[in-house]
């Protein structure tokens, strides 16, 4: 079939093809194709005439809607052809319609387009005429005037146009000719008429053959065979009020409704002036299905199902005559208007429908194209369609019944994912009837939307000691958006932990969020850090978004305390001296511990969990000073052995102890004694102890030689006197700081009995009470020297009575790293000499390196405390008393 222009006749196959500025609906196109075509027959390049590439035709979802019943028609999407599908019956689509349309719509996505084709389905003369009976029997009195008319009954062809019926021919005889008759419709029939009089004594019967021809090529006809039967003469026929008679009657009026009653006379009596009425012969078969006469009263009644759609208007032929011989029948015409009433509700078709629809779609976006159609007519068939203002869509009319759905605002996939839009068609008839038709539109989404995470910010408690991989928390972020758009992955942003990349202490499932620990976490290491949380989907272009997770390590109780003071003494207990005379609340010590954990954790308590004497001391429960209970009694042992237990509040609690021996006691030669005694450890070798007491016996030695001496020299003339004051001496020892001086004080008082001065000459006050270090400002604290007092007899003292001194106290600077102390001595001629320096004092005490009297030794980190006291013998004529310290190292 090739496009052709259109002619008013419709006997031209046609193409029209125009532009339409409605929306989307772009063009129409009208192929013809005749009916009976095989399957496969070329209808048309629709894909051409359109305008559109036929690569494209598959990918923009091409595709053709019908609303018959069968598809009849098919497009090739490799060549854009269009194509017969099925064998199409003119007849069996469009009855005895004069034109015949098959109604397609071409649809195409991507963008969505819509175009309308008519295929016009041309008729072929595949129908010969038919009569409804092959023999027509007609009865004729023989009284018959020339002119009368005879219905006959009429032929049926399913073809139109030129190939309906044409004509009617009758076979040559003497008495009757053919007079053809067309209807409104256009329909023919024939009556036959008589041309010459009749007579029953010539002649009975006459028999003629009727022929029925179209107009198609080549011909095709129908026949029927007539016998007419001449009766005797009747007088007078019937006759009818009207000839043409027309009436009014509704769509679907019920069976048996009166319709027209019939009224015909005849001037006869008996039975040739009873009438009887009956359909002509050539009232079509239709007629007869919708409507029937009553053969005595006339009335025509509704017998079938009177459709206006199907027709507006039905002629009736009824032929009356009488029951007498010869009767004569006359005929009268009935037309039937039918009055269309609202009966039909409109129908809606969804020619296409474009869904899912994207969110970002502009305003204007076709989403469906909809054609809506009523078989009723006038106002009963005008349709208006509405559709819910409270959409994003509008309804625009486009081809007349055709509408376009589009969005009339952007859409918010995340707001409402799907729309279910209540289409109503509504003719405008009385009362109106409407149909409903739900369209669902989905809404597609696009990635306009970033993850969010539940929370600002996450902050989390993690117990030091966790296990490497235990789970520390779960980040959870959602995504508005739906599939590959709303699937998220978690990642942990780049970072530095105390110098360390971020990944090297955490790690975390980028499927769920799930954070884990990479190691274990020390809370004294580590108290708090952060790390960045990314969350990203999968869209094009991916969105992210971040979050920060604090992280805090709690404190386990992991670390028992520390004893920081006092320390034990090469590998021994520490050692503490108290004098005897101090009274009930004396500070003899104080503990000092860490514990490097924090809070409850490091909260510490001391108690005692051992002592010699339990009533003697106390130790407070949270600074841990060690102070007497009441004062030294005689039975009191002096060396008493505190172990004391040293607790935190973790839980479960951990603790640690410190053993404490404290000597009680009463002199510097016996405390001085005990710390020698105190220093020894058990694995000390056995030599040190015979130094120790070679050094006393040579010590004793040089004191008895000594007094011989100066008891020798006090004799002499020159003698300038005895020395009659005893000197007092300080020592000031504390580990923590470098300095610490041996001072020569002052004379003791000189109401001091001659008795004491004999007794003991000086008084050495061994105490670190008060600091020397100003880190702890004077602060006492256990890593104190207790204070140790004590009166030393001096061996000389009589052999100086009398003799005047000069006492010199001079300060040594600090060479690498420790102090020089300083050194005092006395000569025989009446003064004392200060050293120098480090090297004279060591010169002139040389001999001091083997005369140690007494040794006191204590080790605080790397310092070396030692004090000298001894008695010089020198070569020089006249001797000396020396009492000097070496450097601390």
């Amino acid at each position: 079939a090739v496009p052709r222009r259109k002619r008013r006749n419709g006997g031209v196959v046609c193409l029209l093809l125009c532009a339409c500025a409605l929306d989307q609906v772009l063009a129409q196109i009208r192929y013809s194709v005749p009916e009976e075509l095989e399957h496969g027959a070329f209808v048309g390049n629709i894909a051409e005439n359109l305008g559109l590439d036929v690569a494209k035709l598959s990918s923009r979802r091409f595709r053709i809607v019908s609303g018959a019943r069968k598809q009849y028609l098919e497009v090739n999407l490799e060549n854009g052809i269009l194509f017969v599908n099925e064998k199409i019956d003119r007849e069996e689509l469009c009855e005895q319609s004069p034109v015949c349309f098959l109604h397609l719509q071409v649809v195409i996505e991507n963008p969505l387009e819509l175009y309308r084709v008519e295929v016009e389905i041309l008729d072929v003369n595949d129908n010969a005429p038919s009569f409804p009976w092959s023999e027509f029997n007609l009865e004729i009195t023989e009284s018959a005037a020339p002119g009368s008319r005879f219905p006959l009954e009429s032929a049926q062809d399913l073809d139109v146009g030129s190939n309906s019926l044409r004509s009617y021919l009758l076979s040559a005889n003497q008495h009757f000719v053919l007079d053809i008759q067309t209807r409104n419709d256009g329909s023919k029939f024939a009556e036959l008429v008589l041309q010459s009089p009749l007579d029953r004594e010539q002649q009975k019967t006459h028999e003629m053959v009727l022929t029925a021809v179209d107009g198609g090529s080549p011909l095709r006809s129908g026949t029927a065979q007539i016998t007419v039967t001449v009766l005797d003469a009747n007088d007078n026929v019937p006759v009818f009020d009207r000839s043409v008679y027309r009436v009014s009657l509704v769509e679907n009026a019920p069976r048996g409704t009166l319709v027209l009653k019939l009224n015909a006379t005849d001037l006869d009596e008996g039975a040739n002036g009873e009438i009887t009425y009956s359909f002509s012969g050539h009232a079509p078969l239709k007629v007869r299905e919708l409507f029937s006469v009553d053969s005595h009263s006339g009335e025509i009644r509704v017998k079938g199902i009177v459709d206006y759609e199907r027709a507006s208007v039905y002629e009736l032929y009824v032929q009356a005559k009488d029951k007498g011989p010869s009767a004569v029948a006359v005929h009268c015409k009935v037309l039937v208007d039918i009055l269309d009433v609202n009966d039909n509700a409109p129908e809606v078709i969804l020619t296409s429908v474009s869904t899912p629809v994207q969110e970002d779609a502009p305003p204007g976006t076709v989403i469906a194209v909809i054609s809506v159609m009523d078989r009723d007519s006038g106002e009963n068939g005008a349709v208006d369609c509405q559709i819910p203002g409270n959409v994003p869509f509008q309804l625009h009319s486009s081809f007349k019944n055709y509408y376009t759905l589009v969005t009339s605002e952007f859409l918010d996939r995340e707001s409402v994912s799907e729309y279910n839009i209540s289409l109503t068609a509504r003719d405008l008839g009385s009362p109106p009837l409407s149909t409903r038709k739900t369209i669902l539109v989905q809404v597609s989404d696009i990635n306009d939307n970033p993850p969010r995470f539940i929370q600002p910010s996450y902050t989390v408690y993690v117990t030091e000691n966790n296990a490497p991989g235990a789970s520390i928390c779960s980040v959870t972020a959602f995504d508005p958006d739906s599939n590959q758009n709303a699937y998220l992955s978690y990642s942990i942003l780049d970072g530095q932990i105390q110098g360390m990349p971020v990944s090297t202490y955490v790690s975390i499932n980028s499927d769920n969020g799930n954070t884990y620990a990479l190691r274990s976490f020390d809370y004294e290491q580590l108290r708090n850090f952060q790390i960045r949380v990314q969350a990203q989907d999968a869209g094009f272009p991916p969105l992210s978004s971040n979050v920060t997770v604090n992280v805090f390590v709690l404190d386990q109780n992991d670390h028992a305390p520390v004893i920081l003071s006092p320390l034990p003494r090469n590998g021994s207990v520490a050692t503490e001296m108290v004098p005897r005379s101090v009274d009930a609340g004396y500070l003899v010590a104080k503990i000092t511990a860490l514990d490097a954990d924090a809070g409850q954790n490091s909260r510490l308590s001391y108690q005692m969990l051992q002592a010699t004497d339990p009533g003697l001391f106390s130790v407070a429960l949270y600074t841990g000073e060690i102070r007497t209970i009441r004062r030294f009694v005689d039975k009191d042992a002096i060396r008493q052995r505190l172990v004391i237990l040293v607790k935190d509040n973790g839980q479960p609690p951990l603790s640690a102890t410190v053993s404490i021996i404290l000597s009680v006691v009463d002199s510097v030669p016996e405390s001085l004694s005990d710390f020698g005694d105190l220093s020894l450890s058990p694995q000390a070798p056995s030599n040190l102890e015979l130094y120790l007491i070679v050094s006393l016996s040579t010590v004793s030695l040089i004191f008895l030689v000594a007094i011989i001496v100066l008891a020798a020299v006090n004799f002499e003339p020159d003698n300038p006197g005895n020395l009659s004051q005893a000197y007092c001496y300080k020592v000031c020892l504390t580990p923590e700081s470098a300095k610490s001086d041996f001072m020569f004080l002052k004379p003791c008082s000189p109401g001091t009995p001659r008795n004491n001065a004999a007794r003991g000459a000086d008084n050495l006050a061994l105490s670190s009470q008060s600091r020397c270090s100003s880190v702890n400002n004077g602060a006492t604290t256990p890593n104190e020297f207790s204070a140790i007092a004590f009166r030393h007899r001096h061996p000389l003292s009589t052999v100086y009575q009398g003799h005047a001194h000069t006492h010199t106290q001079a300060n040594y600077p600090v060479h690498n790293g420790t102090r020089t102390r300083t050194g005092f001595f006395h000569n025989g001629a009446g003064g004392m000499k200060a050293l120098g320096s480090e090297q004279e004092q060591m010169e002139t005490c040389r001999a001091c390196r083997f005369c140690h009297f007494a040794l006191i030794e204590r080790e605080r980190g790397r310092n070396c405390v030692c004090v000298c006291v001894c008695v010089c013998v020198c070569v020089r004529a006249r001797p000396r008393v020396c009492v000097c310290s070496v450097n601390i190292h």
